[in-house]
């Protein structure tokens, strides 16, 4: 396993996990040659990687995030954009966050209500997304970000 910093200048480290188990609701992981508090601090806020080689199978209908990350999105045939991230947390679903042909970043949820299909190897989700989901969280464009700026006007009795 690699831990990942988010800072560019630290450099990737080798884990081995030599232990693991549950405490409220988190898993702890013990890693062979970090031995005290200060140095698993260091490894706070780390990207954990495992090779492609070393992962487990997943159940029919689970992904990977970095299988997910740079697949297109297609809704009824027609792309989308592609996928940059996945957000979780945000509600029952994970978000795709898909970067638009326009270079707009859009949510879409990753909801089995609306997928028809993940193809990991032709890198394409296929979807059928409900009509107008797309444009409730486009950014706004220029000339709705200056109707918006404008002073309410008062109406006149």
């Amino acid at each position: 396993m690699l831990a990942l910093p988010r800072e560019p200048e630290r450099s990737r480290r080798d884990l081995e996990v030599k232990d693991l188990w549950p405490h409220k609701g988190l898993l702890v992981m013990k890693f062979a040659g970090v031995d005290s508090i200060s140095e698993a601090e260091t490894l706070v806020g780390c990207e954990l990687q495992v090779p492609r080689s070393q992962r487990s199978e997943l159940q029919v209908g689970w992904n990977y995030v970095s299988d997910l990350i740079g697949c297109s999105v297609l809704d009824r045939g027609h792309e989308i954009g592609r996928i940059e991230d996945v957000q979780f947390g945000a509600g029952e679903a994970p978000l795709l966050l898909v970067r638009d042909r326009a270079a707009r970043l859009l949510e879409i949820p990753f909801a089995e209500a609306y997928l028809d299909s993940v193809d990991v190897k032709r890198k394409q989700v296929s979807m059928k997304l409900p009509e107008g989901l797309l444009q409730v969280n486009a950014p706004l464009t220029a000339e709705e970000k200056l109707e918006q700026a404008k002073p309410e006007r008062r109406k006149r009795r």
